[in-house]
């Protein structure tokens, strides 16, 4: 992983080299209404409040948790105990990030869901707040971990939420079986070249030309750039927005010529 001063220059590359969120001068029409119409939604839904009033509890809960780390590691801890609030502190996307998530399942409507990586469940949560005719299958590693998420879906009075436990080499095939469509898949999971690929590479049939892929990380270290840029080559990939710390993936047959953009977010 690229160390926090590694990852503040590649930002500041990031932040001159995007255009500037706005959508001025957008040639994609589909760009440009996810910009104006998603990225910069403004508007304070319901969902919200309930979402962060957990994350604000997770970050001040003292609980020991005894964890087996199936991913790339923290860039905080190594060991098996942890604190949740340690946990809450290095593992939760950001507000901004899981609202916007919130947002495009708002926007676009996918019925079938799935995220590898529920961590404590807060992303999982606006997921699924979203559109209660979504259903939202998460995959967690931990098993001391996905019983706080369960819990917290419980507050939040979360029904249309599968969570499956297990390591994902072991649960992700027959996971995709199952499901035989996937709308939107957000990855969040091993933050590795080869699994990353791996994943990718698993879901793919069962991505449809509306479907929307989305990596977490995609410049958290060399291994992730590299799998984001193979990624963005693929036949069957039309369109990528590179966000810095997430990038999105298209397979939109109107787009006529492959085409990616890195916007400010």
């Amino acid at each position: 992983m690229y160390s926090p001063f590694q990852l503040g220059i590649r930002y500041l590359k990031y932040y001159f080299k995007a255009s500037n969120g706005k959508g001025h001068g957008m040639h994609s029409p589909f760009v440009f209404s996810f910009i104006t119409k998603v990225l910069n939604d403004n508007r304070h839904f319901y969902a919200y409040e309930s979402v962060e009033i957990i994350r604000q509890l997770l970050l001040n809960d003292q609980q020991l948790l005894e964890i087996e780390d199936f991913g790339a590691g923290s860039r905080v801890r190594k060991n098996n105990t942890r604190k949740v609030c340690e946990i809450a502190n290095s593992s939760l996307k950001p507000k901004k990030f899981g609202q916007l998530l919130f947002r495009i399942v708002d926007q676009y409507a996918p019925k079938n869901i799935l995220e590898l990586g529920t961590s404590l469940g807060v992303t999982t949560a606006y997921l699924a707040s979203a559109r209660e005719d979504s259903k939202v299958v998460t995959m967690e590693g931990a098993s001391t971990i996905a019983a706080v998420a369960k819990n917290n879906f419980r507050k939040l009075q979360l029904t249309n939420i599968e969570l499956v436990e297990g390591n994902f080499d072991e649960t992700l095939p027959t996971t995709i079986q199952k499901m035989k469509i996937i709308d939107l898949a957000f990855v969040d999971g091993n933050h590795r070249y080869e699994p990353t690929m791996r994943y990718f590479r698993e879901l793919l049939p069962v991505m449809h030309e509306h479907s929307i892929l989305i990596f977490d990380d995609i410049h958290w270290s060399e291994e992730m750039e590299c799998a984001w840029e193979e990624i963005k080559q693929d036949s069957s990939v039309t369109l990528t927005i590179d966000l810095f710390f997430i990038g999105l993936v298209f397979f939109r047959k109107e787009q006529k010529a492959k085409q990616d953009f890195v916007v400010r977010f």
